[in-house]
């Protein structure tokens, strides 16, 4: 745990009691801080209690003793409209932040030199901070891996002092953080790339693009993608403004920074790392991921050398292109990490014979922008509250049914592939959707399609991932 001394003495509203809310609480208390927790859930105020947090319905709250309200990410900050929480704390004057905010003041208090790598950006941040973990490991340092890709921060280890220590903390940031988040200052940030996403909570593209250039904004060091529109014009304004800018491309050649010729990734024009035979990294959005996570490693000290050899032993990522069982020539392959279209195409584009389960909360352009690989699909199983809207993209161009729930897609995907006949078939959960309407978030969604493919008869394990196939 990291405790929050920040806070010593003051009173703190905490509003969200779900994982990382209540981390949020036990740390301001460890630090010192008077906190009251509410949640609009009775299942996160029974924990609260049963840990020993003071929990209080905050709209009967004394809002002139507060200091600050720590809001979890989940809850809505401005779109749709602003929690009653939020609209309490704005009208009685009080600061609103969250988690990673609570961190990064703990840090500067503590040990402002500590390492401290944050990592955002549309699709591959998960994949991309699993993978800077993975090296700055391998190259004999104390890893502290947490946020938005599943430890809580504040649950992590607290910073040490000195480079010496050897400790670098290494975060996913979603843009719901990264918006509760107004002072915090990594060592080095990353910004992958941006397509829609989250317009529901952000009400604008040019709002979630915004909120995603703070992050590297802020940053000693600024590794940011340029492959698409946003992203160039965000590392533009960086180096007009004077910051160090580190770009990455897949897409061109770079005379300053890292690109990709063949397999090969390249820095300043020079080979530093060979991706050839890493099934972990394979395709051009994994060379972006990795050509990424070796700039940030570089930036705080890790030889090239020793940075590159980590790349062969990555393991790859949970949810993410992952192989979870076999019966004959039936894959099963959980992908539940593609929470929108762009994710998802990456993993239509690795296989040619989909039965496919899709659907959830939609985002911006729902699933239209994956007409061009509608031919490879044999049959869609549509889910959730996007069904509707999915099918009549879908109308006459790949058959459909409309299976409701995660459990009667698989069973219908199961038994429809196992009687294909034409080769090697793939029944692929990749739902382009977030998990919302059904499932608290993407990682229960994807360990249930686990667990229930591993309970199907014929269904054996397999070892390695999709993508080594």
């Amino acid at each position: 745990m990291t405790p929050v001394t920040a806070f010593n003495g003051k009173r703190v509203f905490v509003f969200g009691l779900g994982g990382s809310g209540l981390a949020t609480a036990q740390a301001l208390i460890a630090g010192g801080a008077i906190v009251t927790a509410w949640d609009d859930g009775e299942t996160g105020r029974d924990k609260a209690r049963a840990a020993g947090v003071a929990v209080a319905d905050l709209r009967e709250a004394d809002w002139s003793a507060a200091q600050a309200l720590v809001l979890s990410p989940g809850v809505p900050l401005t779109h749709p409209a602003p929690h009653w929480s939020v609209s309490l704390a704005r009208a009685a004057g009080v600061e609103i932040v969250g988690d990673i905010e609570l961190f990064a003041r703990e840090r500067r208090l503590i040990a402002p030199d500590a390492p401290f790598i944050a990592i955002t950006g549309t699709n591959g941040k998960s994949t991309t901070t699993a993978l800077i973990a993975h090296l700055l490991r391998e190259a004999g340092r104390d890893v502290q891996l947490g946020g938005n890709i599943g430890t809580a921060i504040l649950s992590l280890d607290p910073p040490a002092r000195g480079a010496a220590a050897g400790r670098v903390h290494v975060v996913e940031c979603s843009s719901f953080q990264i918006d509760l988040a107004p002072t915090f200052d990594p060592t080095v940030g990353v910004l992958l790339n941006l397509t829609p996403d989250h317009i529901d909570r952000h009400g604008t593209m040019e709002n979630y693009a915004a909120i995603k250039e703070r992050l590297v904004a802020a940053s000693g060091t600024a590794v940011v993608g340029v492959d698409d529109a946003h992203t160039r014009a965000i590392a533009a304004r960086l180096a007009r403004a004077g910051g160090r800018v580190v770009p990455v491309s897949v897409e061109r050649a770079l005379a300053a920074g890292f690109s990709l010729t063949g397999t090969t990734i390249l820095r300043d024009g020079l080979a530093v790392a060979d991706l050839a035979g890493i099934g972990s990294l394979r395709g051009r959005h994994n060379a972006q991921n990795a050509a990424a996570a070796l700039a940030a490693v570089i930036a705080i000290g890790v030889p090239g050398a020793v940075a590159a050899r980590g790349l062969a032993t990555f393991p790859g990522l949970a949810h993410r292109m992952e192989l979870v069982g076999r019966a004959g020539d039936v894959l099963f392959v959980n992908d539940s990490k593609a929470t929108n279209a762009d994710a998802t195409a990456k993993a239509l584009a690795s296989f040619e014979r989909i039965f496919w389960i899709v659907g959830g909360r939609a985002k911006e352009g729902g699933i239209a922008p994956l007409t061009e690989y509608f031919p490879k699909i044999v049959h869609a199983y549509l889910i959730g509250e996007s069904s509707a809207d999915f099918a009549r993209t879908l109308n006459g161009r790949v058959p459909y049914s409309l299976s409701g729930t995660l459990d009667q897609a698989l069973r219908q995907a199961a038994a429809a592939a196992a009687n294909d006949r034409a080769g090697e078939a793939v029944v692929l959960l990749s739902p382009a959707c977030a998990s919302y309407d059904q499932f608290p978030n993407f990682e229960v969604r994807g360990d249930r399609f686990r667990e229930a493919v591993q309970a199907l008869t014929q269904v054996g394990p397999v070892s390695g991932r999709a993508d080594e196939t």
